[in-house]
């Protein structure tokens, strides 16, 4: 399972337990809130009716006073209420009134007047004095009846002359105690909704930090690596760096390994040959042979001389990372390597000349020095591949954003098991006049390629022949 998606759950997990307790507890206390505010109401209405009952009380007319007359009435007047939702069309409220020893004086139902109320609780403990209430089943077999009562005393001075209770129906609270837990259940859904996007969200973005890591250190290995990411985390930004310090030291110590394997291996036939002249002239040979061998001595000095100076200049080219760029006109580019290659251009009677469709006032944006010798290379190589009567062109392409510089020879082509390799260093191709050069030509064409954020390409001509492209981004 991919590190993502593992934070993804252990998140959600963590998030979800929480959001389960939570709404647990809430939902535990919704419904003994709702009572608790009733009881609460409960308690203000009896205390406020024992004032009322209180006078009915002592004018002996319990029975028929003011009390009885205002249910009365209640219950002839209808009403309909909404309460947020709630529609509320009668009065749910039950009230009696006992005398001091817990006889029902009136009965807003109708139903237990003369009865002796003493022993239930909500009128036994308020005669004593103390807070009553209770909480019966209208239905024995259905729990779900039950009637909460809270009674308050009918105080003559400090003499309690009876008991006044209001009790409701604790079912008359239910669509309250639903509403409320429905609520609640479905905050805690968008809750944890709003939880699971942000938690995606979080991972969206480690695993596009961590893409970017991936991406950068996959492409370590390709010919053009990506620039170092920039992640937001400073934890992730200390690993990029990392990453990047063991790229820098991985390369480094690659670079100077295939260098000094490279340069090995192109210096061992040079100093062989050195070292057998050398021996035959300890011999003393005849004048023509000493004469021989020292020219071919300084040859083969000059040819690691040569392979010594490439090879440091393609180390410094390698070693850079950006231009100083300005505006190189294409047309005198081209005329001044076609002016200093038209002497060996003749010498193999080979035509050198620029497509008369340059146009005067094209140009790019380079370093003229390292553009200079990179074409040149091209075109070096198209002359000495290419084979008396053959022609090379100079020419462009033109696209949007980009210029494509074209060398184009009528020579042998490249044969297959060359075309994956011709840019490597220190691989050559035998020449027609056979010799062999260094191999670091199109190595150098390709650096300067990177550093012109252009690409380079050879490729066989339908006609015969080869034709490089060096791509370059439009001035």
């Amino acid at each position: 399972m991919r590190i993502g998606m593992r934070l993804l759950l252990g998140y959600f997990l963590i998030v979800a337990i929480a959001a389960w307790f939570v709404l647990s507890i809430f939902l535990q206390e919704v419904k003994p809130g709702v009572r608790r505010a009733t009881e609460g109401t409960l308690i203000d209405t009896a205390t406020l009716l024992a004032e009322f009952a209180k006078a009915d009380m002592l004018a002996g007319n319990a029975q028929n006073g003011q009390l009885a007359q205002a249910f009365s009435r209640l219950n002839q007047h209808s009403f309909k209420a909404n309460i947020s939702g709630i529609t509320k069309s009668k009065n749910e409220y039950r009230v009696y009134l006992t005398d001091k020893k817990g006889i029902v004086l009136f009965d807003s139902s109708g139903t237990a007047t003369g009865e002796d109320y003493s022993r239930w609780n909500d009128v036994w403990l308020t005669l004593q004095g103390k807070y009553g209430a209770r909480s019966t089943p209208v239905n024995a077999n259905n729990p779900e009846s039950t009637v909460m009562y809270v009674a308050a005393p009918v105080r003559d001075g400090q003499n309690i002359i009876g008991v006044l209770s209001v009790g409701k129906p604790n079912s008359a609270m239910d669509p309250v105690i639903r509403r409320s837990e429905r609520r609640i259940l479905w905050a805690g859904v968008a809750l944890l909704g709003i939880a699971l996007l942000i938690g995606l969200g979080f991972v969206l973005w480690i695993n596009r930090a961590i893409g970017k890591l991936v991406r950068y250190a996959d492409s370590v290995t390709t010919e053009h690596p990506l620039p170092l990411p920039k992640p937001g985390s400073s934890e992730l930004r200390k690993l990029a760096l990392a990453l990047e310090s063991m790229r820098l030291k991985l390369e480094g110590k690659t670079y100077i390994e295939q260098y000094v394997h490279a340069l090995t291996h192109e210096l061992k036939s040079p100093m062989a040959a050195i070292r057998g002249a050398a021996e035959i002239l300890r011999e003393g040979p005849p004048p023509e042979i000493v004469e021989k061998f020292s020219a071919n001595i300084l040859q083969q000095n000059l040819r690691m001389q040569q392979l010594v100076d490439n090879l440091l200049r393609q180390a410094k080219l390698e070693s850079r990372v950006e231009i100083m760029a300005q505006s190189i006109n294409l047309p005198a580019l081209f005329s001044s390597l076609c002016d200093s290659r038209e002497v060996v251009a003749r010498s193999k009677q080979i035509s050198l000349r620029i497509d008369k469709n340059v146009p005067e006032e094209l140009a790019v944006e380079g370093d003229p020095a390292l553009l200079e010798q990179a074409v040149g290379n091209l075109l070096d190589n198209a002359l000495d591949f290419t084979p008396p009567a053959g022609e090379v062109v100079l020419s462009v392409e033109q696209h949007i954003g980009q210029i494509t510089i074209l060398v184009s020879d009528t020579g042998s082509g490249i044969p297959d098991y060359a075309k994956e390799r011709v840019f490597e260093r220190f691989y050559s191709l035998p020449r027609s006049n056979g010799q062999k050069s260094s191999g670091l030509g199109l190595a150098f064409v390709h650096e300067v390629a990177r550093l012109h954020r252009g690409t380079i390409t050879l490729e066989n001509r339908p006609e015969g022949g080869v034709q490089a492209r060096l791509a370059l981004p439009e001035k």
